[in-house]
Formats: structure tokens, C-alpha cells, sequence
């Protein structure tokens, strides 16, 4: 990494320098959760003379195998590959739900937020499905031409239009729920039930760990 990469690519490298610093400083000289936001990273960054982020830079390079020392090659291939195979599986079955029940699948994503929700509007669906308005836009097209969902006036405001399921919808969402419920069902059922247990607390380690992964990286 080149030391403008500090500046240029302030979100590929955010997560590196964040790790080096935990790695190399004591936690309780760093605020280390205000060096995740990207404002209080230009801040920090912009506050180093060249001479130091040399350093840095440099520190970083020569370490950058020593992020996660006390992972194995073998532990970081295997994790590697059952993160793959359960990516593909996820992905296998979400081609067959959106087949069995006749919707694209950003459609089907969209229907099933209404099965925690009685009414939505078009932003509050683009930011659940993290897509701009005018993609958001045809989706909900899609869903009223297939009369899953309406498009009502607020009766506190006439201006905001609320969404909601129709009866038909209802049904859609009822069997989606059905399927769901079936086929992960079917997967508890081949462990047994310490397996069952253990399994849910990795998954809660595991969600824990790639989410704060993930806030370090964006």
C-alpha cells in the first residue's frame, strides 16, 4: 500500500489501519470506535505528519500477515471454503423459492418485508433493501400489477402514500412463511438437539464476528 492510499482509498483501507493500531498501540489510547467512522478517520489521518504516516504505511506493509496471528492456514482455507458452499446452498434455495412462487427475487425480497410490517412506504423499502428510490420504484410496480400489494393515502397525511398487502398478498406471504419454516425445519432436524444448541451459539459467535468486521470496513 502507497501512503496516498491513506487519503484515496480512505474505505479498502480503514479496516487495515484500524487492525494495525489495535494490534501495535494499547486499546486504551485509541478510541478505536471513533477511528471506524470515516470522518474521525480523515480527522486522525489528516493530523499525522508525512514523516509518521511513512511509518505507518510502511509498519503496515511489514506486518500485514500478522492480522490474525493466531489463525491457522488450514482454519483460514476451511473457514474460507464452508463460507462458499453455504453462500452457494443459500443462494440454490432462494432461486427455488422465487421459481416456486412466481416472483423475481428482488420482488420476493420485497413482498416478505411486509410480513413484519402493516404498511411500508417506497423509502422505507429502499432502505431495507439498501437500493436507490427509482429501483424500488419498478419493484413495487411489479408486486401491485401481480395484486400482492396496494398503494393507499395516508389518512394523517395525504401527501405520503402507504403501502400494503392485499388479501392475495396475505396468502403469498402465509405459504412464503410455510416454506421457510419447513425447510429450515428440515435442516434442524438432521442434527441432534445439543447439536442443535451448539450450532445456534456459533452462529451467534459468527454473526457477532462478521458484523463487527463489517462496520470496520465501511
Amino acid at each position: 500500500m502507497a501512503l496516498s492510499g491513506l487519503f484515496t482509498k480512505p474505505s479498502k483501507v480503514r479496516f487495515e489501519f484500524l487492525n494495525f493500531l489495535t494490534l501495535h498501540f494499547p486499546k486504551p489510547a485509541l478510541n478505536l470506535y471513533s477511528i471506524q467512522k470515516k470522518k474521525n478517520y480523515i480527522k486522525i489521518i489528516k493530523t499525522l505528519d508525512t514523516d509518521s504516516l511513512s511509518v505507518i504505511v510502511h509498519a503496515m506493509n511489514d506486518f500485514k500477515d500478522s492480522y490474525y496471528p493466531d489463525v491457522s492456514d488450514f482454519q483460514l482455507d476451511r473457514f474460507q471454503k464452508l463460507i462458499a458452499i453455504l453462500f452457494q446452498c443459500c443462494q440454490e434455495r432462494m432461486q427455488y423459492q422465487c421459481e416456486r412462487f412466481q416472483l423475481p427475487d428482488a420482488e420476493f425480497r420485497c413482498l416478505i418485508l411486509f410480513g413484519d410490517e402493516r404498511y411500508l412506504t417506497a423509502k422505507s423499502i429502499a432502505q431495507k433493501m439498501n437500493v436507490v428510490k427509482s429501483r424500488v420504484s419498478k419493484i413495487i410496480d411489479g408486486l401491485i400489477k401481480k395484486n400482492l400489494i396496494q398503494c393507499i393515502t395516508d389518512p394523517e397525511d395525504s401527501r405520503v402514500k402507504l403501502l400494503s398487502l392485499t388479501p392475495e398478498g396475505q396468502k403469498k406471504i402465509n405459504d412464503i412463511k410455510q416454506f421457510m419454516e419447513d425447510v429450515h425445519g428440515q435442516v434442524l432436524s438432521q442434527m441432534a438437539p445439543d447439536q442443535r444448541k451448539a450450532m445456534l451459539t456459533n452462529l451467534d459467535i459468527l454473526k457477532a464476528s462478521m458484523e463487527a468486521v463489517r462496520d470496520m470496513m465501511v
